[in-house]
């Protein structure tokens, strides 16, 4: 018998949710197909199949989907709506089946996840591995060795990440998105390229402990409902003490993030500047800004250095 060959589109909710999917439908023994890191191809391929008025991270998605088109059965293409009550994701997320569904003839494996319905996680998963003709109890099984396999992976990148932190003297910046704007190499892989090339120390938004959320994000906004802005808000609460300075990247023309970044400003004592990346190659003026934003930080490093020995 032949294995279930499921693709899965590197964009979006992948970059939170890649190591979860890809462990489960191992557990399961499908075949897995990744769409490659975002080219200019893509990119084409994704403002081809999407309106004017689309984020650039959903151009990159609907391009990502386009590649995988001849290559599996399934693309996984999941509904989230609500992960917390009284809150809400993007409605990009909510929509991003039907726009899959009606934009391209492919077979597609979903799932919902609205908690304001009871619909959690693990019931989504079951009902996805259900419906791939996979027994109750597979599915279980291969549920809950993946969230163990994608907590112990997040768990270690945590733990670098406080260890850099604890051990560097060096500049350190954090960088504050959504993961699949940080992690895109059209988005933030050409801002975490020139960090690096200018020896920064790299903090990133997403690995932090959701222990402390709610105290955290409370400090910079109490009515925020957009649930990955929240933790982005929060994130940037937990680590401007530990940093010199912090880039916010934005895919234009993004709703949630142009309210969120907004209150972050007013509220962020510290250097931050916001990048709005579009779909433009224009470097450039990128260049100048990060090795500018660098300078100043240097600047002011040294200054707080001999304040404090003298």
């Amino acid at each position: 018998m032949n294995k279930i060959k499921i693709g899965i589109p590197k964009a979006l909710l992948f970059y939170h949710y890649g190591d979860l999917w890809t462990h489960f439908f191992e557990e399961l023994g499908c075949d897995i197909i990744i769409s490659p890191n975002t080219n200019q191809e893509i990119l084409d391929y994704g403002n081809k199949f999407s309106v004017d008025e689309a984020c650039l991270a959903m151009k990159i998605y609907m391009g990502h989907i386009h590649y995988l088109l001849d290559k599996c059965d399934y693309i996984l293409v999941p509904r989230i709506i609500c992960l917390k009550k009284n809150e809400k994701l993007c409605t990009n997320f909510s929509a991003l089946y039907d726009l899959v569904r009606n934009t391209f003839q492919k077979r597609i494996i979903h799932y919902n996840i609205d908690v304001g319905k009871k619909e959690d996680e693990a019931y989504a998963f079951t009902t996805m591995g259900l419906e791939l003709g996979f027994s109750y109890r597979k599915i279980i099984k291969a549920y809950k060795i993946a969230k163990e396999k994608e907590k112990i992976m997040f768990e270690r990148r945590l733990s670098r990440q406080k260890a850099m932190i604890a051990n560097s003297k060096g500049l350190k910046i954090l960088i504050a998105s959504h993961p699949y704007n940080l992690y895109d190499d059209f988005i933030g892989k050409p801002i975490i390229r020139l960090l690096e090339e200018n020896h920064a120390q790299i903090i990133y938004s997403d690995l932090y402990d959701e222990k402390y959320l709610e105290q955290d994000v409370s400090e910079i906004s109490k009515r925020n409902y957009w649930t990955y802005n929240k933790k982005i808000m929060a994130s940037i609460h937990h680590y401007q003490d530990n940093v010199d300075g912090i880039i916010l990247i934005t895919a234009f023309p993004c709703g949630p993030d142009s309210l969120s970044n907004e209150m972050i400003l007013r509220k962020v004592k510290i250097p931050i500047i916001n990048i709005v990346v579009d779909d433009s190659k224009a470097e450039a003026g990128l260049i100048t800004r990060i090795e500018s934003f660098i300078d100043i930080l240097e600047e002011r490093k040294g200054k707080h250095y001999e304040q404090e020995n003298h």
